[in-house]
């Protein structure tokens, strides 16, 4: 174990040691400004949050020294925070929205630009995998949100295993996938699903279909007293990028230096354009949270929870647009077969949305995909 002084949580001069009463009555306009814009919260001389951001991203300088494939930090939940948003690019404006829970676990992918000297690519692979479901009615960290987002990536299927793109937007779910839709849906069951949101193809809406049948079985199956009505929506916005010649390939074999998600942006593949496919991404984003707004119409004091099943790379550019960045940031985010990310939404629908989780996968067991880095020699790793 090695002990590294900037790994310590955040400092908070004098503010340190305050119940939250005493600190309202002490720094008034000053507090306001750590719950709203934490980023520019200005205490005894010094920005805690920026002083955070700049020891977090001096950390990496030292952690990414140490020789060896896989590192485990543990550290606090603010410094965590900083560690993930520096990684991949987030400034301090971003403290608070990609929540980090007691004994959650996230996982940064570092992987080297073959053949170049430049910096290596990073992946957030997982965000705050917590030893209790990221859906559970008591959380440990966060605002309390009334609206909530619960992306479900659909089952598995054939090229999907074989770690192909999608060779068709008619593929169905392999028995895999199936096992995982039914996974994903039992997680579900103790969570009263409002409505669900899905892709037209085939494999989203079985996977839906699995949800919605299960949600609607809550009664017989002893999780609440009452049936439950879940209102299911095809949205033709989330359907799969189209792949046009990259259907079916390797991606190492189309793109066999780099990442495809970078050669996607000025390369003409025949299929979608990247730049078509964010804008209908944000559309989709935008239909998900204006769906959140029509639900206002039925008052409940209990969380509104909407489930949106689509595909991989249209969850992560649809978390891109919640999070305010651009095209390029599609591979700064991974998610699985059958994984669900949470995004809550305590200001509301047309507040800033806050990351719970990302790529969430413990309920799936065995039929998880496993925490594995590429493949790459040792002497290119």
């Amino acid at each position: 174990m090695i002990s590294i002084h900037d790994l310590r949580e955040i400092d908070l001069y004098g503010f340190q040691g305050l119940m939250k009463n005493e600190g309202k009555e002490r720094y008034g306009d000053a507090y306001r400004t750590w719950q709203v814009d934490a980023a520019n919260f200005l205490i005894d001389g010094h920005y805690p949050v920026r002083e955070l951001w700049a020891r977090a991203h001096k950390c990496w300088d030292e952690i990414l020294r140490h020789e060896g494939q896989s590192i485990l930090v543990v550290a606090h939940n603010a410094v965590n925070q900083a560690l993930v948003a520096t990684a991949t690019g987030l400034g301090p404006h971003y403290f608070r929205q990609l929540l980090q829970s007691n004994c959650g676990v996230s996982v940064l992918d570092f992987s080297p630009q073959i053949g170049s000297d430049g910096p290596p690519y990073v992946c957030l692979d997982r965000l705050n995998q917590t030893p209790s479901p990221p859906v559970a009615a008591e959380q440990g960290s966060g605002r309390k949100a009334g609206y909530r987002v619960i992306l479900v990536c659909h089952g598995a299927t054939e090229t999907s295993v074989e770690k192909r793109f999608p060779a068709s937007a008619d593929e169905p779910l392999n028995m895999l996938g199936v096992i995982q839709a039914q996974k994903t849906a039992e997680l579900l069951l103790d969570v009263t699903v409002n409505s669900v949101l899905c892709s037209p193809q085939p494999n989203a809406r079985r996977t839906a279909k699995a949800i919605v049948e299960v949600q609607e079985a809550a009664d017989c199956l002893g999780a609440d007293c009452v049936p439950r009505y879940v209102e299911e929506n095809q949205l033709e916005e989330l359907a799969d990028l189209d792949w046009g010649q990259w259907k079916g390939q390797i991606p190492t074999e189309v793109v066999p230096q780099g990442r495809w998600q970078d050669a996607i942006q000025h390369v003409d593949n025949g299929g979608e354009s990247i730049a078509e496919f964010w804008k209908r991404a944000g559309h989709a984003w935008k239909g998900v949270l204006d769906h959140l707004k029509s639900l206002d119409a039925a008052p409940s004091s209990q969380t509104k929870n909407v489930v949106v099943v689509a595909h991989e790379v249209i969850h992560t550019a649809m978390i891109g647009h919640c999070l305010g960045l651009t095209p390029a940031s599609i591979g700064t985010f991974h998610v699985d077969t059958g994984s669900i990310s949470v995004v809550d939404l305590p200001d509301g629908p047309s507040g800033r949305g806050v990351v719970r989780c990302l790529n969430y996968t413990a309920h799936l067991g065995r039929w998880a995909v496993p925490i594995t880095l590429p493949t790459l020699a040792d002497e290119d790793f």
